[in-house]
């Protein structure tokens, strides 16, 4: 199973700020199965969509 990475956030976000979950829940809401993800190589949390057959 693959992934389709839509945004990167950098993981030192300020205390309280959830800005790649609160963009994952408007994708949500617009019928996308957005996820968030960490890169423990790049310290980034990703928006994440399961990859579709034309990727």
């Amino acid at each position: 199973m693959g992934a389709k990475v839509l945004e990167r956030f950098p993981a030192g976000a300020p205390r309280g700020s959830w800005p790649a979950e609160e963009c994952a829940a408007r994708r949500r809401a617009e019928g996308e199965p957005a996820t968030v993800v960490m890169d423990l190589e790049s310290d980034a949390f990703l928006v994440v969509v399961p990859a579709g057959e034309e990727d």
